[in-house]
């Protein structure tokens, strides 16, 4: 079983954990629809220390024994995260036990650790499932060639990951993409960012990738958007729109860049949405 250091979650027979590989870090100015200044208050009143840090999750899902991890982490590109490989192997997971891995999408923070320091695969066992517009967008050599330079590492490191799993890649459009796990849509941050609904016996939960970069801002000002949005007036419709959802559902949520928790609810006061963090 996880070790008891790693928050999880039972959902019905699905036993879910929250893996952290560390952090990044990113300007508030790369935020857009908020002043830098406010959107530093707004961090250090929610007692967060470093107002730039963004922490990154990976999610460990393990029923009928299946172990599947969401997401993989940064692996350490540009000094990013990195910890994911060694808290598995705490918790008494040897990457070849992985025998599937679902993105919510390609960035380097969430792909990155597919991959190691000599290009061999890290999880040599897993099946890697993606969104179909999602390694599309990333192969395109046009999207490439109209990168900015800045993001044209970006497409070196998707394109590794899904060449070094070239053998075990499966794309889809949508549906069930595992027994007890829906894909769900959620467009803008990139052409095919996806979440993960786990569902089983009452139980739910939805692994909702990178909704949100700075959950104690975008979740109450949800209209905030990140450089990182390859469509930010999309994004920012999504994150509304799935704020109200979540909210209404009393659905439990996993994010990519939540806190090390891991597993949250959204809280409502008034017109404005919060975060509350599982136990």
């Amino acid at each position: 079983m996880p070790s008891p250091a790693l928050p999880s979650q039972q959902i019905g027979d699905l036993t879910i954990t929250a893996v952290s590989d560390g952090y990044l870090h990113a300007s508030l100015d790369f935020l857009a629809n908020i002043d830098p200044a406010d959107a530093s208050r707004m961090q250090e009143s929610a007692g967060i220390s470093d107002p730039t840090s963004i922490h990154i999750n990976g999610y460990l899902v393990r029923s009928g024994g299946r172990t599947i991890l969401i997401d993989a982490g940064a692996g350490g590109f540009k000094q990013w995260g990195g910890r994911l490989k060694t808290r598995l192997l705490h918790a008494g997971i040897q990457p070849s036990e992985i025998d599937a891995i679902l993105l919510t999408h390609a960035h380097p923070d969430h792909v990155g650790g597919l991959m190691d320091a000599s290009g061999e695969a890290v999880f040599p066992n897993a099946e890697l499932v993606a969104h179909h517009l999602e390694v599309a967008f990333w192969q395109d050599d046009g999207n490439l060639s109209r990168a900015p330079e800045r993001a044209r590492g970006n497409f070196l490191v998707a394109r590794q990951a899904f060449d070094g799993y070239r053998d075990r890649l499966r794309t889809f459009a949508g549906g069930e993409v595992l027994p007890g796990i829906t894909a769900v849509p959620l467009p803008g941050h990139t052409a095919g960012h996806t979440g993960y609904r786990l569902d089983s016996g009452d139980k739910s939960l939805l692994v909702w990738g990178d909704i949100v970069h700075f959950p104690q801002i975008q979740v109450p000002r949800p209209e905030v958007s990140i450089a990182f949005d390859q469509d930010a007036p999309l994004a920012a419709a999504t994150r509304a729109r799935l704020l109200d959802m979540v909210h209404s559902e009393r659905l439990l949520i996993a994010g990519m860049h939540f806190g090390e928790p891991g597993f949250a609810r959204i809280t409502r006061t008034g017109e404005s949405y919060g975060v509350a963090y599982e136990p």
